[in-house]
């Protein structure tokens, strides 16, 4: 199993300019404001203080990298924050965009969704974005322990209708009780050959 012990932030990219490559696969975590990425890469590092976390939503407005061992890590900025300006979310738009245009750099996507709430249009659209790409992802719900078993499983099939996938596709996350870090690390161990 994929051991995670020393991961560290790296640098932060406000355009295309400062985007990371290099010789490691890049793995990135996306998902709309407040879904849970800081919480999520907290857990997968096992450092609570890795990525800050924010009780306000919209905080991650650059491509934050880490450094995790045999792969670095892209927290990309929270999308469909409401109280953003339409020149700010278009910057976003505009990252976003440039951070996928060359798909070789990414080995794989991490798409948060929040396990209580159906996919919004901006999920729909991220995606649907990875789907047109051909950018290979894993769809992770966060937030598992918020919900009862069968309240989660039910979240699961509509997540799963919404995201034209399977329900065995998505893997249930909390960072409260670390519930599915175990599927997440095999899924990036699998990526990473399993070396």
């Amino acid at each position: 199993m994929l051991k995670i012990t020393d991961a560290k932030f790296l640098t932060s990219a406000a355009d295309k300019s400062q985007f990371l490559s290099g010789d490691k696969p890049i793995i990135a975590v996306c998902g709309k404001s407040n879904v849970g990425k800081s919480s999520f890469i907290n857990m997968l590092a096992g450092n609570k203080k890795l990525a800050k976390t924010s009780q306000t939503p919209g905080r991650t407005r650059l491509v934050n990298y880490f450094d995790f061992g045999k792969f670095i890590l892209a927290d990309l900025p929270g999308y469909g924050y409401a109280r953003v300006s339409k020149a700010e979310k278009a910057k976003w738009a505009r990252l976003l965009d440039d951070f996928f245009a060359d798909k070789r750099k990414i080995a794989h996507v991490f798409a948060l969704c929040d396990i209580r709430h159906e996919p919004t249009a901006d999920d729909l659209t991220m995606i649907n974005y990875l789907y047109a790409r051909i950018i290979p992802f894993t769809v992770v719900a966060t937030k598992a322990d918020k919900l009862s078993r069968a309240q989660a499983d039910r979240s699961l099939n509509l997540i799963a209708a919404a995201f034209k996938c399977g329900k065995g596709d998505i893997i249930a996350v909390s960072a409260q009780s670390r519930q599915g870090l175990g599927d997440v690390l095999a899924v990036a161990e699998n990526i990473l050959g399993g070396d």
